[in-house]
């Protein structure tokens, strides 16, 4: 049977839905306090099981309609229940990005930054990725860094904004907003599975820029689990999709989050 997590934070977003999960829903006559909210919204998002695995193909497409596709295998495994977690990515297509790895030890609270790491094989380089660029974006695509392991609920402030009758519609500023290229965010959550179902970003004018949404949700080992995502960039007109398959949970995953790992992946990060 598989065993659920407590948490005490919140992964704003909610695009690698890989780790999605349903959760015991809010009756309609409930409406939890704002931290009640975002907490488990945090756990469907982020920390259901132990760790997790899927095959990932990412389809980015510009403003004139061209396309360019990553696939990569991502695995993630948690340190700590609803704290510390790790994230390894092998990337297998195109070619120019295979044998690429992007690796991420997310540290949980306020004042602590991630380490992340980036693994280039036409360089044979090891890059470490510096807190500053956790906004940037990742491959090239409409999601940034920072993206892949979540945000830290200590990072924000929280309001409950609106309830609908499906819905929780959670706002959140940054407490450091010289360090992001927001303003705020806004985020739609079920109310029935606390699933984030989408994600509005507002610039510092004030002018929403970018929209991420769960486009498919299906039921995987009784976990309630997003297949597919889709970002999308306002101000250039590009937007990334991504679909997850071969998704799976609680498969013992081992240590193989290290540095040594970046040159000479695993045989469960390349299969």
């Amino acid at each position: 049977m598989l065993r659920k997590k407590s948490s005490v934070v919140l992964s704003a977003c909610a695009v690698f839905g890989l780790f999605v999960a349903a959760a015991v829903g809010a009756a309609d006559s409930d409406v939890p306090d704002v931290q009640t909210i975002v907490t488990r919204a945090n756990i469907v998002a982020y920390y259901q099981g132990d760790d997790g695995k899927a095959t990932v193909k990412m389809t980015i497409t510009n403003k004139a309609g061209q396309t360019r596709e990553r696939e990569f295998i991502i695995l993630r495994k948690d340190v700590v229940d609803g704290g510390d977690q790790n994230y390894f990515v092998y990337f297998q297509r195109p070619s120019d990005v295979r044998r690429m790895v992007y690796m991420v030890k997310k540290h949980v609270g306020e004042g602590k930054d991630d380490d992340r790491w980036l693994y280039l094989p036409a360089l044979d380089l090891v890059k470490r990725v510096a807190a500053s660029d956790k906004r940037t974006s990742f491959v090239g695509s409409d999601f940034v860094y920072e993206d892949v392991s979540g945000r830290s609920l200590d990072l924000d402030t929280h309001e409950l904004i609106e309830t609908t009758d499906t819905m929780f519609i959670v706002k959140n500023v940054p407490k450091k907003p010289e360090e992001v290229e927001f303003s705020y965010y806004t985020v739609a959550v079920d109310r029935k599975t606390y699933v984030p179902t989408k994600m509005d970003f507002y610039d510092k004018q004030g002018q929403l820029y970018r929209i991420i949404e769960s486009k498919d949700v299906k039921t995987i080992q009784d976990f309630t689990t997003v297949t597919k995502s889709v970002v999308k960039d306002l101000k250039t007109g590009g937007q990334t999709e991504m679909e997850f398959t071969d998704i799976q949970y609680n498969i013992g995953i081992g240590d193989i989050f290290e540095e040594r790992y970046l040159r000479r992946p695993p045989r469960e990060a390349m299969r």
